[in-house]
């Protein structure tokens, strides 16, 4: 099986693919709170490598605090005034009445953090709001 960081590139699943990407928002969400429960039982004395192959080693609160931020910086724009959500759409990211118009996509490829799919998902993508209020604390 290949990696897929976006839609589907085979029929295997049909038309309209239930893959839908590598960066889903609710299971992303319920994996991080995981970290943080299992942390809280484990405690600051059980950690794991993060990235694989870093050498850097962190507790799974740590582990989970770096998944948030990246989930969170989806949504920040960068050094250029670039938002990873809006991809490559021109408008989305230079145009003064839109580029500040926060969508929340169904998911997000995997390789650039464009948003794909739906991009009225504020039913989990809006999840992204608890995960700032908590890295924000």
């Amino acid at each position: 099986m290949d990696y897929e960081p976006a839609e589907s590139s085979t029929g295997l699943f049909g038309g309209n693919s239930n893959w839908r990407g590598p960066i889903w928002m609710p299971v992303n969400y319920l994996l991080i709170e995981s970290l943080q429960h299992f942390h809280d039982y484990l405690g600051d004395d059980f950690k794991i490598e993060c990235p694989t192959g870093s050498g850097q080693w962190m507790t799974l609160a740590q582990v989970a605090k770096v998944l948030s931020q990246r989930l969170i910086g989806l949504f920040q724009p960068d050094a250029l005034g670039k938002r990873p959500v809006y991809g490559d759409t021109e408008m989305f990211q230079t145009d003064p009445h839109w580029q500040n118009l926060i969508l929340f996509y169904e998911y997000f490829h995997g390789d650039n953090g464009a948003g794909i799919g739906a991009s009225h998902q504020t039913g989990w993508t809006g999840l992204v709001a608890s995960l700032i209020q908590e890295c924000a604390g």
